[in-house]
Formats: C-alpha cells, structure tokens, sequence
C-alpha cells in the first residue's frame, strides 16, 4: 500500500514547526501539537520512528537537528515512507549544496514549498531524483556557507527525461575510450562453535558498476545463478556447461534492470545508468565457501593463568591471498600480563577492548598461522564470576574470490554505433560478522 501522507512537518528539536504542508484534509491542524505532547515531551524519540496516537500513525526521521514527521491517517507503508523522507532529503542537499538543517530550512522556505508540490501529490510520492526535478525547477536553494559541493550542472533534454522510460540516463553522452567496471563484492556472516561446526553461515553480495560508455548502450550480464542456466538451456534448447551453480536469495535490482525480461528470461539487461552505481544486492545461504577456518584451545590454569592457542588455516586457493587480516581473541578484564608468540604478523594486548588483537597484512592461500599467549590474570579475594568467553572475530579481505562461488559468465554491451568497450571484473570477499565461539 502506497504512502498516502496527510501532511509533513518539518520541525527542530525544540518541536516548533518550520515548514508545513497539507496534502489531505483527513487530520487536523494540530497534529503537530499530539506529536510534541505524546513523543516528544515523553522523551521516545528513539525508541520506534513509527508511533500510533489516537486514529493516526506519526511516522518520523531526525536528520542533523531537523525531525520529518509524515502524519498519516489510514494503514500506509512505513518502509515507503521512510524511504521517501531519505530520498527527499537527499534531493534539498542537492539543491541546498549538500546541507540539511534547520539554518538551509529557514533560508529556503519558498523553493522547499515547491518541491514539497513536486514530489508529492495528494500524498502519494512521486519523482524525487535531483537530475530530473532541476530539469524545470531551476531555482537555485541559498547555500550554506560550510558547504563545499559545487551546484551540479542542468542536464537536457527534459521531456524526454520526464517523460521517457530512462529517466536514469541522459542522452549525448560521449567518451574517448568506453570502460565498464563491475566488482561483486561479498560480506561473510559466521557463527562457529569452538568445535568446528558451523552454526549459523550466509554471504551477502552486492554488484557494483562504473560505467563510462557513450550514446545508450544496451547491457546484457549473465551470472551463473542455477534458475538463469536452466532458462538459458530451455530457450537454446541445448544442456548447459558443467561447472558450478548457486541459488541467489533475496535479489533486488537497480531501477535500469529490466524486470519484465527478467521474470521472463532470467537475464540480467538493462540500460546503465552514467558513472558509478548499485546495479544488484543477493544472499546465498548454501554452498557457502569459507576462506578461513579457525582452531582455537583457551586453558584456563587455576585462577591467575591461562593459555591460548589460536591456529587459522586460509582454505582459499594457493594462488590468492588475503589482506588486511585482523584476530581479535578475547581475555578477561582482569588480565594484568601477556606473553605470546605468533608465526607470522604482529600482536599485542588491547586492554580497551580486552583482546589480543593479532594483524596479518598478507595471508596467502592454503596456509596457517597460529598464536600462542600466556595470560597472566589479577588475583583477587573476591570470588570472581565466571569468564562468558565472547567469540573470536575476524576482519579480513580477500580479492578475487567469492565466498558464494558467484561468477560472470559474460557482459556484452551493445550499442546501434557498435563501439567497442572494455570490461574489467572484480571479486571482493570481506568478513562481515566472522565469529568464532572459544
């Protein structure tokens, strides 16, 4: 279900109004004052942005010292109205030189009443995007003094935009040498018991493009997702390639994709659009390919010693490595003493956040690694409670390899001019939450 916003309030922390505006007649004037009364003065800004009082929902955002409030009176969409805040909010620092708050409100007063007319219309959203709205709103916001961004440059062609099927993508756009760089980029979530089972593993990945091409190519890119194989193996009629496939979960595509042919084809086909952009987000929750596993022994030695190993093996291949690796083995607080040894790297005792944090700047493939350390612990006369042993946590990146086995299989660009492009493709794996129990 669709917004269908009431009104909106723009207030500052003290809960005075600095800008209105009513789309509805559903709800009174004094909404505001139920907002300030039953929230505000309570002081449960920041428990939930969405609150219900009386027959309407109050659905709020700080921003810098600026609360949004969209007042509505029947059951609407709480994720699309928050989201509509941040596109909105993105769209006055476009305008306003990359400021938002209540100094760049009071000195805007008139062009945020016209883009309020603009982006809204009897409470339902509509095109927020800056490129498109200052094809004709051309009036430029006061800037802040602070603000450093340079006014972004009108762009033509405004009925095609407005009106046109890619309203991402200006026309006429020309480049000595057409480039498109895609990176697919994974983030590991572990939770392994001090055994070696894995209790809980998923990756989430996102693939990002760059793209310097001119005129309006047409790109096509083809994963190795299983049901995008057998779609492509129907529609050829002949088997597909051995090699490996993986399910993708919870896909959400880029605006450019063109979903109809997806649904249809299981093909990824869009018209980019210019620069760097978000073109897909996914999770995989099977076949998941650990790059390290991690081997710890915690002894503890009466009350004032202890001893830990810590073995990390990399299980990426031999020819790859990872950078920036970081262990973080956790002590207790009332750990007075360190003594340890590592194969390879550094480490030292960080009693800020009571670990010993061990750092590898380059840890190559089907390798291990192992720290050794004595703890040496505050005896007390007090009985001490017994240590919760937080889990082991890992930072680390590894290029080149996805922890998901995702691939690109091919990337073809076409355009009616029939340049030719350069692609580049890159794979980041990164730990997300990698978390080891001892």
């Amino acid at each position: 279900m669709p917004v269908a916003a009431s009104a909106i309030y723009f207030l500052n922390l003290r809960g005075d109004v600095l800008i209105n505006r009513l789309y509805r007649d559903d709800v009174g004037g004094n909404m505001v004052d139920a907002f300030r009364t039953h929230i505000m003065q309570t002081k449960e800004l920041g428990t939930c942005p969405v609150r219900q009082i009386g027959g309407c929902s109050f659905l709020y955002m700080r921003i810098s010292n600026v609360y949004i409030v969209i007042v509505v009176s029947s059951n609407a969409n709480a994720a699309c109205a928050l989201k509509f805040v941040v596109e909105a909010v993105a769209l006055f620092k476009s305008y306003f030189g990359g400021a938002f708050d209540e100094d760049a409100i009071r000195n805007n007063f008139v062009l945020i009443y016209e883009l309020l007319d603009e982006i809204m219309d009897f409470g339902y959203p509509q095109n927020l995007s800056p490129e498109i709205l200052k094809l004709y709103i051309t009036q430029e916001g006061v800037r802040s003094p602070f603000s450093s961004k340079q006014p972004d440059k009108p762009v033509p062609n405004a009925t095609l935009q407005v009106t046109g099927a890619v309203g991402w993508r200006r026309e006429g756009l020309v480049y000595k040498k057409n480039e498109v760089f895609l990176d697919i980029v994974e983030s590991v979530n572990l939770l392994m018991s001090s055994k070696g089972s894995v209790l809980r593993c998923d990756v989430t990945g996102k693939i990002l493009m760059k793209c310097f091409l001119s005129g309006m190519p047409d790109l096509k890119l083809g994963l190795n997702d299983k049901i995008g194989l057998e779609k492509e193996s129907q529609i050829k009629a002949r088997p597909t390639k051995s090699g490996k496939t993986i399910e993708l979960d919870d896909v959400t595509f880029h605006q450019c994709v063109n979903l109809t042919r997806f649904n249809s084809e299981k093909t990824v086909s869009f018209v980019p659009p210019d620069g760097e952009f978000e073109l897909m987000k996914y999770r995989i929750t099977e076949g998941v390919n650990l790059p390290f596993r991690v081997l710890p022994s915690i002894k503890e030695l009466g009350r004032t010693r202890m001893e830990v190993n810590v073995k990390v093996k990399s299980v990426f291949g031999a020819k790859m490595f990872a950078l920036g690796v970081v262990v973080k083995v956790p002590v207790p607080k009332q750990t007075a003493k360190t003594n340890f040894q590592v194969t390879t790297g550094r480490a030292k005792y960080n009693a800020a956040i009571d670990c010993l944090v061990w750092k590898i700047r380059k840890f190559p493939g089907q390798t291990e690694s192992t720290i050794s350390a004595e703890v040496e612990l505050i005896s007390t006369m007090v009985e001490k409670k017994a240590w919760t042993r937080p889990p082991i946590q890992m930072e680390f990146q590894v290029p080149m390899f996805t922890a998901s086995g995702l691939r690109v299989r091919f990337l073809k660009v076409w355009e009616k001019s029939g340049y030719n492009t350069v692609e580049w493709v890159r794979y980041i794996t990164r730990a997300g939450s990698y978390e080891i129990r001892c």
